[in-house]
């Protein structure tokens, strides 16, 4: 088990999404995510660290300068990286991974046109926005595109529902459906209120090495340890954002959240 996930720890990547997505409703897009990764990597949490691009708001990989999971604030996009199974490594000089979110969030589907994937590592790579989500699965060699109907769709790095090549499908998904949250999203609500269906699924899930965990934990033969070190709750509309996150999802330990005041200086 060790062996196969070691290849897995590279850039950050979020290696469990999942997508709720109502146009109809008031605040179409709702997107929980966890990150796995090395625990020995830093990253900042969520901000705008992206000074040519002030809209955009996320998390930064210290290492390689790029991100994980990204929104637009003024447009309600959220853009997400997943590894994948087939090219686990990437190519001497091949871009960064960690650009592809803010390309897809900056450029919308036309991203792939703004960057050469030749060399790079394998990813899935998500768009959200209030109207659609849309899948790009890069295998090394080709990519492929997929868009999602609406609805509540989990991502890893088999792709989007992958159902019975992963076993995270058949333990979590039936119940991360049903705990999304409603769709009369109250953007001021708790934490506690608003999220309260996936935090409690996620709350449950403690760390394992268990290839059905959602939080996971695995020891490397390195010494290393490549484990969930970050949750976070999207809720999205053009020209809003609420992001909640967590060190520790797994814990009762309070989240996080922050509002587009909170980073732009702005009221709401």
């Amino acid at each position: 088990m060790r062996n196969s996930v070691q290849p897995l720890a590279s850039l950050g990547v979020v290696c469990t999404v999942v997508v709720d997505l109502s146009p109809e409703s008031a605040v179409p897009l709702r997107l929980l995510a966890i990150r796995d990764e090395l625990t020995s990597r830093p990253f900042d949490v969520p901000s705008a660290a992206w000074p040519a691009y002030p809209a955009l708001f996320g998390g930064r990989d210290r290492q390689a300068g790029g991100t994980w999971c990204v929104s637009d604030v003024a447009t309600g996009v959220t853009a997400a990286l997943l590894n994948r199974i087939e090219r686990r490594v990437a190519e001497p000089g091949a871009p960064s991974r960690g650009e592809l979110p803010l390309l897809a969030a900056i450029h919308g589907s036309d991203w792939p046109a703004h960057i050469s994937l030749d060399g790079m590592a394998s990813f899935n790579l998500l768009l959200a926005t209030p109207s659609s989500a849309t899948m790009w699965a890069f295998n090394g060699s080709s990519l492929i595109q997929t868009a999602l109907a609406p609805g509540t769709h989990m991502l890893t790095l088999f792709g989007a529902n992958p159902h019975e090549l992963d076993p995270r499908w058949g333990r979590w998904m039936r119940r991360l459906a049903e705990g999304a949250p409603d769709d009369d999203v109250d953007l001021d609500a708790s934490t506690e209120s608003l999220w309260s269906g996936w935090l409690e699924i996620v709350r449950a899930a403690q760390p394992s090495d268990d290839p059905s965990a959602l939080i996971v934990r695995h020891p490397l033969e390195t010494g290393e340890v490549y484990a969930t070190v970050f949750g976070q709750l999207i809720a999205a509309r053009p020209g809003e954002l609420r992001v909640d996150y967590s060190m520790t999802p797994w814990t009762d330990a309070p989240w996080t959240t922050l509002r587009r005041s909170d980073w732009l200086g702005r009221s709401d």
